[in-house]
């Protein structure tokens, strides 16, 4: 009996996918939830699994199809054995392609296909810019009413625009139309010399999804960062002192993460406005604390969240943490994971990095940036002292949250990790 393979649920405010990878050919033997197709989202990558026992009869979706929550992927022939050579598996196709795939193997057309623009008007394709977030229904109702989804609020998860957000802009009047002023300026596609040296790949949906992101973050917010240092002398005595009867304890290696998470949460007490958010004329004050810890992936970087971050033990978020890099590793990251963060901590320091200006995670406020510890000649009082320091950078929105207020919170996370103490007693 044939049995189908569907695009499984993706999580929520994520409604399409692109076939990455079939890990079994046509023709091959499959057993029940074994993986035989990678799924990549703007957000993760999924596997999914055989629903069977049996041999993979069909391929529908080719490797770069995009396809939609409970397309046909393929179909397994359960309970049969193979008996036969496989057949290779499909290549990927490339994206000018696609539109040719049939119906049944693409659902929709690729994200990447080029828009069409006359004098700075948009007639048709993909939007740029902020519509590299928007789902298939959006973009076809800001398409076909030629406007500026950058100038409409979004209300649905992380600020994305919904198809009611659209129609109330456009009942309203308060949708602008598309215009080279308005509209962010479309990425050059025209021809460019080739070079045998050279190698032309498509880019992921994630990659699109975060080189969107970012854009949205500049084109939207007035970002501004401040910069401090910290001497980590204090909390390098105390991993020292206590790491092995925390591990011993636990069951968790005792990082910096956890010490920063409980600093920032003790920050963002003092400064609401720096866990808040944007929404239309409004300000979104949030009594939570979901930290996200940007964690880069060799598909790029990836945001897992901390939730309710307050109400956890010291032990609890850095075993939440570690267990996030090693998923995130593995490609074993969930939508779930990653979605309703109220402000993200990024650690450029892993990777030797000794200053950067982080760049916020929309529709967040503000982002911190750790960075590599590295031992400095410091004036204590009247004395220059060799202490392992680390230069601290928060970039956040200055639409909502004052100088005065970015500075002040920077300082209280420096003081926090300078006198671990203060975190023991909420001083």
């Amino acid at each position: 009996m044939a049995v189908e393979i569907k695009v499984p649920v993706l999580g929520e405010s994520v409604v399409e996918a692109t076939v990455a990878k079939w890990m079994k050919g046509a023709g091959e033997a499959v057993a029940a939830d074994e993986p035989i197709v990678e799924l990549e989202t703007d957000k993760v990558t999924l596997e999914v699994p055989s629903p069977v026992n049996g041999v993979l009869s069909d391929i529908v979706a080719s490797e770069g199809a995009t396809v939609e929550v409970d397309a046909l992927l393929g179909m397994v022939d359960e309970g049969a054995v193979a008996t036969t050579t496989p057949a290779s598996k499909p290549a990927a196709i490339a994206p000018e392609a696609a539109a040719s795939t049939p119906a049944s193997a693409q659902t929709s057309a690729p994200v990447a296909a080029a828009s069409t623009h006359t004098g700075g008007t948009h007639t048709g394709g993909a939007p740029s810019g902020a519509a590299a977030v928007l789902s298939p229904a959006v973009r076809k109702l800001v398409e076909e009413n030629n406007i500026n989804p950058n100038a409409i609020s979004g209300t649905g998860k992380d600020g994305r625009l919904t198809k009611a957000d659209v129609q109330k802009a456009i009942a309203s009047g308060s949708a602008k139309m598309t215009t080279a002023s308005s509209a962010p300026a479309p990425a050059k596609t025209g021809p460019r010399a080739s070079d045998a040296r050279e190698e032309r790949v498509p880019m992921s949906r994630l990659r699109r999804m975060i080189a969107g992101r970012l854009k949205e973050a500049q084109n939207t917010a007035a970002m501004l960062t401040t910069f401090n240092e910290v001497d980590m002398s204090a909390v390098l005595a105390l991993r020292s002192e206590y790491k092995d009867d925390f591990e011993r304890q636990h069951g968790a290696r005792l990082g910096f993460m956890g010490f920063f998470v409980r600093a920032v949460i003790r920050g963002l007490q003092e400064f609401p406005a720096v866990n808040a958010e944007i929404h239309g004329d409004d300000i979104i004050y949030k009594n939570f604390y979901n930290i996200g810890v940007a964690v880069g992936t060799p598909q790029g970087l990836v945001v897992p969240v901390v939730r309710d971050a307050q109400d956890l033990s010291l032990a609890d978020i850095e075993k939440q943490v570690t267990d996030y890099g090693l998923r995130a590793r593995d490609g074993k990251l969930t939508p779930a994971d990653m979605a309703g963060g109220s402000f993200t901590i990024s650690n450029g320091g892993v990777y030797g990095s000794l200053m950067s200006t982080p760049i916020l995670n929309p529709p967040q406020s503000g982002i911190l940036g750790m960075h590599k510890i590295q031992k400095r000649p410091i004036a204590i009082g009247d004395k220059v002292e060799v202490r392992p320091m680390m230069y601290l950078a928060l970039s956040y929105d200055h639409r909502i949250i004052d100088g005065r207020e970015a500075v002040s919170f920077l300082v209280r996370v420096k003081d926090s990790i300078e006198d671990p103490r203060r975190l023991l007693l909420g001083v």
